[in-house]
């Protein structure tokens, strides 16, 4: 049984949530909570296999649940969050992803309703994956016009394994450290692998790699919903 906790504002929404997840009979859902502050103290005391928290929650009603993401994982990175969102947008998930992709999923609400989409979801970031909604995935590649496998089928063999432990979410440092090049040549690779993606300097670092990995997870088929 996965343990998990639901965050959202709306009652309606937490109790249906709840009631769909623990019919499978693969998921004991600890609490319902209703923001950030009352998930971020039930995983504190709970100690959950996961989380599904709504993006948008009081006091503000902006990104609550991607704030409590962050929190969540970097003092209990064990713990997988996936976050629900109405919004395809793709600021949201450069948002949640800027500082690593694992064990995190990014899905838009209409997933809800679908008890496999949502339970692959729950499994992939106990494990220590990342899921990535496909309309968002379409929305942020969508620009290149060549299309995402045609982007990567330029990539150079080196290029690739950069990009595959980019994946992981792994700093240039332990990229270096994994394939024994160095800082600059990790930079250089990372740079080339931008240009080829068309991932232009005008937005963050940040931003490009997840493009970047998006790109990656995308080609490997791993589950994106």
């Amino acid at each position: 049984m996965i343990r998990v906790i639901v965050a959202d504002d709306h009652y309606l929404v937490r109790e249906g949530t709840r009631q769909l997840l623990e019919a499978s009979g693969e998921v004991e859902v600890l609490a319902t909570v209703e923001d950030g502050i009352q998930l971020r103290d039930a995983v504190d005391r709970m100690n959950p296999d996961a989380v599904l928290v709504d993006i948008r929650m009081p006091p503000t009603h902006q990104m609550e649940g991607i704030e409590a993401a962050h929190d969540i994982r970097a003092k209990h990175p064990k713990v997988g969050v996936v976050v629900l969102s109405q919004h395809a947008n793709s600021l949201y998930a450069f948002e949640l992803f800027k500082d690593g992709t694992a064990g995190m999923a990014y899905l838009l609400k209409d997933r809800v309703g679908d008890l496999e989409e949502l339970l692959r979801a729950v499994h992939e970031v106990t494990s220590g994956g990342s899921v990535i909604d496909p309309v968002v995935v379409e929305g942020l590649l969508s620009r290149q016009q060549s299309g995402p496998d045609r982007l990567l089928d330029t990539l150079t063999a080196r290029e690739r394994d950069v990009l595959e432990v980019m994946a992981e979410g792994r700093s240039n440092a332990a990229i270096a450290e994994s394939l024994f090049i160095s800082n600059s040549a990790v930079e250089k690779h990372i740079n080339s692998i931008f240009a080829k993606l068309g991932l232009s300097q005008g937005e963050s670092e940040t931003h490009r790699r997840v493009a970047a990995v998006l790109a990656f997870l995308r080609s490997h088929e791993i589950p994106t919903a």
